[in-house]
């Protein structure tokens, strides 16, 4: 929550659903032409492992391949990426001017993965990839760190390394348990109602907290 707009002086957002658009129930339903009807416990803490790092993409590859027999290798990945869209033109210049205004240091924190990575690199090309990432000071991927959102380590990590002060600082994620978890660590919130909220509402934001 959003209580102190005037002492914000660090923004820490996430990049699924803020950035780049995703279509959740996608990778499902890819899968589902394949006989994977229902998601999983194993399967769950299979993805979870993936973007804590803690198994690498072969090993990823080769447990979702056992689980999904009837589908081909690029076919797993293909369905696996399903869930990632575009990241629309309008928010890369918002963060472009967000940038070069030097009101905000910017961070990025992603639960993510090494497959989701490349696909955004290919899909953005090297230079626009290298671009945005260029927007932020400091660029936090979970499988690079070896932990995850909600998880209160993964915040401190970055509270520490940075040096942010967080009362300074407001975190942007359109998953409350993860935006509730920051907020335990007296980090200033917004969750971003998805649909109804975009990112460059943040301005609007500030103005009525």
């Amino acid at each position: 929550m959003i209580t102190k707009p005037e002492k914000i002086r660090n923004i820490i957002f996430d990049f699924g659903d803020i950035f780049i658009d995703l279509d959740k129930p996608a990778t499902l339903k890819e899968l589902q032409r394949f006989g994977y009807d229902q998601p999983t416990e194993e399967m769950s803490q299979l993805a979870m492992a993936y973007e804590k790092g803690t198994v690498s993409t072969a090993f990823f590859a080769q447990e979702l391949q056992r689980m999904i027999p009837k589908a081909q290798p690029s076919q797993i990945q293909d369905a696996w990426n399903a869930i990632l869209k575009d990241i629309p033109a309008y928010r890369l210049e918002f963060l472009r001017k967000l940038k070069t205004n030097e009101q905000f240091e910017l961070f990025l924190l992603s639960n993510t993965n090494e497959w989701h990575i490349d696909f955004v690199k290919e899909a953005m090309g090297k230079l626009a990839y290298a671009e945005f990432k260029g927007f932020f000071k400091g660029f936090y991927l979970s499988y690079e760190m070896g932990m995850r959102k909600p998880d209160a380590e993964i915040y401190e990590q970055v509270l520490t390394e940075q040096a942010l002060r967080s009362e300074e600082t407001l975190f942007i994620d359109d998953t409350k348990e993860n935006t509730d978890s920051a907020g335990l660590l007296g980090i200033q919130t917004w969750h971003l109602q998805v649909g109804q909220q975009d990112i460059i509402d943040l301005p609007k934001q500030l103005d009525h907290a």
